[in-house]
């Protein structure tokens, strides 16, 4: 029994590999036209996959206000439960991190690049390149990351430096990933509380727990 599975499966193996090397002159190869509307995504570091086009931070105001500002308020403080995208600066590190475009994400091609393909929430990928190119202006604007008075394209986007670049770590440093786990007696020296947020829970160990 065993012999005879052994031998169907090597039978169909080599059929398979037969069907594989055959055509079968069904559909047509795909064009660089055809794949050009799904390729769209952006590289955040360099810009890369920018794609050609030009808006202002005044005609990003005008869009912002009729495409976005029902969500995220008239001036990027949110709406409700919907997400704030101005302010933050000096946040992160604290008990309360604001987590906006202007202190916490890296790249401004990364912006474009989410607003492009995600937005607005209920026609997402409606705007074209130069009503991206706007939005982004403005959005970049209210949090001081670029004049009143600019043009955003391909290159300046790539050019801006967003305050929190460096904030990401490459890898995972914790030293509980990269060595074998302590099963017995691992504690070396106290407890060393990092962060006040953990403190404020109330779940850390140098807090008596409640009767």
């Amino acid at each position: 029994m065993c012999r005879f599975s052994s031998a169907l499966a090597v039978a169909v193996l080599l059929a398979s590999g037969a069907v594989a090397q055959q055509r079968h002159d069904i559909g047509t190869p795909i064009t660089d036209r055809q794949i050009a509307p799904w390729n769209i995504d952006v590289r955040g570091d360099d810009g890369q996959g920018l794609p050609p086009g030009r808006g202002t931070v005044a005609e990003g105001e005008k869009l912002y206000l009729k495409q976005c500002a029902s969500c995220h308020g008239e001036f990027g403080e949110g709406n409700g439960r919907w997400p704030e995208l101005m302010g933050g600066k000096g946040t992160l590190k604290g008990e309360d991190p604001r987590k906006t475009i202007g202190s916490y994400w890296p790249y401004a091609a990364t912006v474009f690049d989410y607003v492009r393909r995600a937005m607005p929430f209920s026609a997402p990928q409606s705007l074209s390149d130069d009503e991206t190119y706007a939005i982004v202006a403005y959005l970049l604007n209210i949090n001081d990351l670029l004049p009143a008075e600019a043009t955003l394209d391909a290159r300046t986007l790539a050019a801006i430096e967003m305050p929190n670049r460096n904030g990401f770590i490459a890898g995972d440093p914790r030293p509980d990933v990269k060595t074998e786990a302590c099963m017995k007696d691992c504690r070396n020296g106290p407890v060393e509380i990092l962060s006040d947020l953990a403190r404020t829970l109330g779940v850390t160990p140098d807090q008596k727990p409640k009767d």
